[in-house]
Order: C-alpha cells, then sequence, then structure tokens
C-alpha cells in the first residue's frame, strides 16, 4: 500500500487509503499545537486515511458510522514527537565510515533498519518521526534521511530523503586520523561545498539551456537539492567560536538553510545573532553548562530562550542512543527544569523540529490534513510521571502499551 516517488530530487513518501482503519478518538485534551497554540478540553479526533479528518469539542464533532471509538476520557492528544537528532532508526554498525575527512556522497537512506528495538522504544516514548544522521566523526558524514518510526520496510517508514546533510563543524572530526583542527576543518567544509555548489551552477545552466552539460558526479548530486533549500544541513556544532563560524559560513556567506544541533557548552551566547536571523536551534543532550569563568551552572535551553529574547526557533534533542529515544519528552523536561518555559515545551518537540525539518505541513501539530501521527498520554508528557498508553503512525495504531507491556 506504500510507494517512494522521486519529486524535485526528493524521494518522498506517498500511501493509499486502502484498509486503513478509521478512528474516533475521545479524550479529556487535545494539545494540537496549532498556530494559536489551542488547546481543546473533551475533544474528539477523527482520523481517515492515515490522515486527521476533524478535531475539535466533543459537543461539536459528529462520529460518523463504521469509526472504531477509541474512548479515552483521562488522557491527553498530543502530537508525536520528532526527534531532528537520531542514529537508532539504522543500523548502528553502519553509523560512521572514517574514509575521508568529507564524505559526502554517503547517506543513512541505505541502512535504514524497520522494526528494531530501539525505535519500538521510542514509539513506547511518543517518538514517531525521526531525521536518522551519520555520526560526527567526519567534517561531513553524508546524507540523512526522514523516516517515521513503524513501518516494516523502507517504503512504509520514508518521509523524505534527502532530510539533511549532516555536517560536524568540530567536537568529533579532530580525531580523524592523525587529528586536524578548526582551520583546516573550516577549510574543507567551505571547499566540499563551494565545489558541489559548482556542479548544482554547472548543471542549472545547462537544464536551462545556458551552458554544456557537465558530466555526473554522484559525490555532489543530491546536493542540488541544498542549493535549491529543499533541505538542510544538520550542523553539529558547539561552543560559542564554532557556532559562530557556523553561522557566518553556511547562513550568512553561502546562503544555506542551517539548523544548528547540538549549540551547547557556552553557545547560547549566540542567541541574539540565531534569533534575528530565524535560525533553527535543536539542543542537546546536555541540558546544563558549568561556567568556570562565573563559577556558575546555566540551562542551555533557558539560556538560548533568554539571549534570544524569546525569540528563538528552540527545540531540544536525545542524540540517540546517547540519550535513549524513548526520553526525548524528558530532555523538554529538563529543559524546563533548568529554565525554559514551560508553554514551550510540548512546541519544542513536535512543531519546532518539524518546521526546522521542513515538514511542518505534514508533521508536528493536530490539525486536519496532516498525518494522524498521535500520542495518548497520562498526562502532560513533559512532566516525567506522564506515560504514553497509545501511538498512532500513519493512522495506525504502532503502540498499545496494554498490548505490547512497554510504558516509559
Amino acid at each position: 500500500m506504500m510507494m517512494t516517488s522521486l519529486l524535485l530530487g526528493l524521494v518522498a513518501w506517498t500511501t493509499t487509503s486502502a484498509e486503513l482503519p478509521k478512528y474516533a478518538i475521545r479524550c479529556n485534551r487535545i494539545v494540537t499545537v496549532n498556530d494559536e497554540s489551542e488547546v481543546i478540553h473533551h475533544g474528539v479526533l477523527l482520523v481517515k486515511d492515515g490522515k486527521i479528518e476533524a478535531v475539535g469539542r466533543a459537543a461539536e464533532v459528529a462520529i460518523p458510522d463504521g469509526y472504531e471509538l477509541v474512548n479515552a476520557p483521562n488522557l491527553w492528544a498530543v502530537p508525536g514527537l520528532v526527534e531532528a537528532h537520531n542514529h537508532i532508526s539504522g543500523s548502528l554498525m553502519d553509523l560512521n565510515d572514517g574514509v575521508y575527512l568529507s564524505n559526502p556522497g554517503l547517506r543513512t537512506l541505505d541502512v535504514v533498519e524497520a522494526n528494531n528495538q530501539n525505535l519500538k522504544n521510542g514509539i513506547a516514548g511518543g517518538v514517531t518521526c525521526t531525521l536518522l544522521i551519520p555520526g560526527s566523526g567526519n567534517n561531513m558524514s553524508g546524507f540523512g534521511t526522514l523516516v517515521k518510526t513503524a513501518g516494516d520496510n523502507l517504503d512504509e517508514m520514508l518521509v523524505r530523503y534527502p532530510g539533511s546533510l549532516k555536517i560536524a563543524q568540530a567536537g568529533n572530526p579532530e580525531s580523524y586520523w592523525n587529528g586536524v583542527r578548526r582551520s583546516y576543518m573550516n577549510w574543507n567544509t567551505r571547499q566540499t561545498l563551494l565545489s558541489a555548489r559548482r556542479y548544482h551552477d554547472a548543471w542549472t545552466a545547462y537544464e536551462e539551456g545556458k551552458g554544456p552539460k557537465p558530466r555526473h558526479n554522484p559525490a555532489y548530486e543530491d546536493f542540488r537539492g541544498l542549493f535549491r533549500k529543499e533541505f538542510p544541513t544538520s550542523v553539529h556544532t558547539q561552543i560559542y567560536q564554532v557556532v559562530l563560524m557556523t553561522i557566518k559560513m553556511q547562513h550568512d556567506e553561502l546562503g544555506l538553510w542551517a539548523v544548528l544541533d547540538h549549540s551547547t557548552f557556552d553557545a547560547f551566547k549566540l542567541g541574539k545573532e540565531t534569533a534575528d536571523r530565524g535560525m533553527f536551534v535543536i539542543n542537546g543532550p546536555r541540558q546544563i553548562h558549568f561556567d568556570r569563568t562565573e563559577r556558575k551552572i546555566w540551562g542551555n535551553a533557558s539560556e538560548w530562550w533568554r539571549m534570544g529574547e524569546g525569540r528563538q526557533k528552540l527545540g531540544v534533542n536525545t542524540d540517540s542512543p546517547v540519550i535513549p529515544q524513548e526520553e526525548l519528552s524528558v530532555q523538554a523536561a529538563m529543559a524546563v527544569h533548568y529554565g525554559m518555559p514551560q508553554e514551550h515545551a510540548i512546541a519544542s518537540v513536535t512543531r519546532i523540529p518539524a518546521e526546522a525539518l521542513g515538514i511542518f505541513d505534514r508533521l508536528g501539530s493536530l490539525e486536519v490534513g496532516k498525518d494522524a501521527d498521535i500520542a495518548l498520554w497520562t498526562g502532560d508528557p513533559i512532566d516525567p510521571a506522564s506515560a504514553c498508553l497509545k501511538v498512532l503512525v500513519n493512522g495506525k495504531l504502532a503502540y498499545d502499551a496494554d498490548r505490547d507491556g512497554r510504558r516509559f
């Protein structure tokens, strides 16, 4: 019932409606995470053909015949969580190929591993979509893949390929062979991106009838969508100087859609710079920073929020398996504990990462027409005392605590 299609250089997921169940979910609270941050008390969600068909108060949404009623009067309905930094949706044996400092032709699309135990645990924690990216042992380790956490094969799981281009500007590539430092890493990253852009420009000129046909280079082919801004760079970047170089090189000089990943230690001091540019920061998994100059412990996410004057597009991540995937909501809870506004917490693991990765048209909120990725919780998912009891992915029941026996 699933198929992949090639569209503008992107591999995208599509589905047919045959044999998909129809649900009417009646619950205590629906946290929509829509533009108005609407919370609907005593609400109903209708699910049909893998999509959200209706959402509203129970008194206002009629349940048609033929819909299976999920009666959950004490539960919260929350969008499926979106993880923007994930390594467990594919084979951990193929996490990082340290052949060259830059490996631009590599991709995680080839190593997606359906139904692995780490994914099942993630679903039990309410996570329904992940960005599977290579490791950070190289400056440029390849292209990531956006996948759903449920599905029996790649066709059923795929949301988009490429999901992002993974770049590590520092903080691991230093160990490459005999060791490199920031000067060479920055030069290497810039030169690789400039070579890819020349390749893209040459093909664009040919397609517009303005130049000769270039030679095909598979190492640079997937970069074309990057320069069309169809997907971002996911940048493993941390500490003030390294994040500053990411902003300067990738956003300011090259005009790329760059998403700042990790962004830990003292990087939050650049919060105003990133907020002014409208850049996304997906912070974690370190949620605290010990500032030795001031002998003080800062909450990383809270300081990004404060330095960005409340304008920062801020999410959190687990870097799973560094932090288990099922603890994504706990990372958001830690961010709140250290000072991030609680009213932003659910958005930081749903809407914000979906927007950062360019998939908010499908995921990240509970709105009519979006994928029916819905998690039912015993309460606020940012409260560690809450548990996720049921999860729908693409309108199918992917997890049931009573049936599957896992509860986080």
